[in-house]
C-alpha cells in the first residue's frame, strides 16, 4: 500500500509543479512601498502613484478586468505606465480595454519600452493612447499640481527610439533651466541604465520597469536572470540608491511587472505586480 502511494505522490508532482508555475504567473499582487523624501512638497503627503510596466499585452481577465479592478482598489492618484505593453507577439488593439479603463481611475501617463521601438508599435501605440486620454512623456516634462505646491513628472523615450531624439541629460537640463530648485519625479523604462547615467539626471526618485523581476526568484536573491538573459541581475525590485561619481545619492524603483518576454519563459516565484508607491514626508 505505501509503494502505491509513493507511486501516486511521484506522478502527481510533476502535475502540482506545473499548476504551481500557472497560478504564480496568473495571479496578480499588489504590494505597496514608501517613498520617505523631506524636500517632498506639503501638499504630496500621502499621494500614490500606481505603476504598471512590462505588460507584454497579457490579460487578467476579459479586458484585463482583474486588473483595472486591482488599480481601482489601489486608489491611485497618478497611473505610471513604464513600457513595454506590446510587443513583437502582440498588437496595439489588445490593450485598448485596458488603458480604457485605467484613464476612467485617474491621471495616466505613459513611456515607452524596447518592445515598442523593437516591434515597430511605438507610433501606433503613441497615437492610440492619446486618443484614449493618456498623457505621453516624449522626453518632456510636465507640471502636477495638488493643494497650491506642484511636482514635476519627466518621461523619456527607451533608447531603442529614434537614433536622434533628445538625450536624458538634455531634458534634465531644460528642467534645471525651468526651475531652480525643482522636485520631480523621472519615468524611464530601462532598470539597468540607473547606475552611471540616469542616478545623475538628479531626478528625486526614478520609476523603471524592464527587468520582468529577475524572471526567476528565489528567497534572499535579487532575481536570477534578467530580460537580456544574463545572470545575476540587480536593480530587479524595490527601491535602491545609487551614489555615482561624487553626484548626490539618486533611488530607483524598479517593478517587476506584469508580462512574460518571451512568453514561454515562465516567471518562478515571481507574480505579476501591481506596485503602488506612497509618497511622504516622513522616514
Amino acid at each position: 500500500m505505501k509503494r502505491k502511494w509513493r507511486k501516486i505522490a511521484i506522478a502527481a508532482l510533476p502535475v502540482l509543479l506545473l499548476l504551481g508555475v500557472w497560478w504564480d504567473n496568473n495571479r496578480l499582487v499588489t504590494e505597496e512601498y514608501i517613498y520617505a523624501d523631506a524636500a517632498l512638497p506639503a501638499a504630496f503627503e500621502g499621494f500614490r502613484v500606481v505603476q504598471l510596466t512590462d505588460l507584454h499585452a497579457r490579460q487578467f481577465g476579459e479586458g484585463n478586468a482583474r486588473l483595472i479592478a486591482a488599480v481601482e482598489a489601489a486608489r491611485p492618484d497618478l497611473i505610471a505606465l513604464t513600457g513595454d505593453f506590446t510587443d513583437e507577439y502582440s498588437n496595439v488593439a489588445d490593450i485598448i480595454p485596458l488603458v480604457d479603463g485605467l484613464t476612467a481611475l485617474a491621471p495616466v501617463y505613459y513611456v515607452t519600452g524596447n518592445h515598442e521601438w523593437s516591434s515597430g508599435q511605438a507610433q501606433t501605440v503613441l497615437r492610440t493612447l492619446r486618443t484614449l486620454g493618456v498623457n505621453c512623456l516624449e522626453n518632456e516634462f510636465t507640471t502636477i499640481e495638488r493643494g497650491g505646491e506642484h511636482i514635476l513628472l519627466a518621461g523619456i523615450h527607451d533608447p531603442n527610439g529614434f537614433a536622434d531624439q533628445k538625450t536624458p541629460e538634455t531634458l534634465a537640463e531644460e528642467i534645471y533651466a525651468a526651475e531652480d530648485d525643482p522636485y520631480w519625479l523621472l519615468l524611464a523604462h530601462r532598470n539597468n541604465l540607473f547606475s552611471g547615467r540616469y542616478c545623475r539626471l538628479g531626478a528625486n526618485l526614478t520609476i523603471s520597469g524592464h527587468a520582468h523581476g529577475g524572471i526567476w526568484r528565489l528567497p534572499f536573491t535579487d532575481g536570477l536572470i534578467d530580460s537580456g538573459r544574463k545572470w545575476f541581475p540587480s536593480y530587479t525590485s524595490g527601491f535602491y540608491t545609487c551614489d555615482d561619481g561624487g553626484h548626490e545619492p539618486a533611488t530607483v524603483f524598479v517593478s517587476r511587472g506584469l508580462g512574460n518576454s518571451p512568453p514561454n519563459v515562465p516567471r518562478l516565484l515571481n507574480p505579476p505586480q501591481v506596485a503602488v508607491i506612497t509618497l511622504t514626508r516622513e522616514g
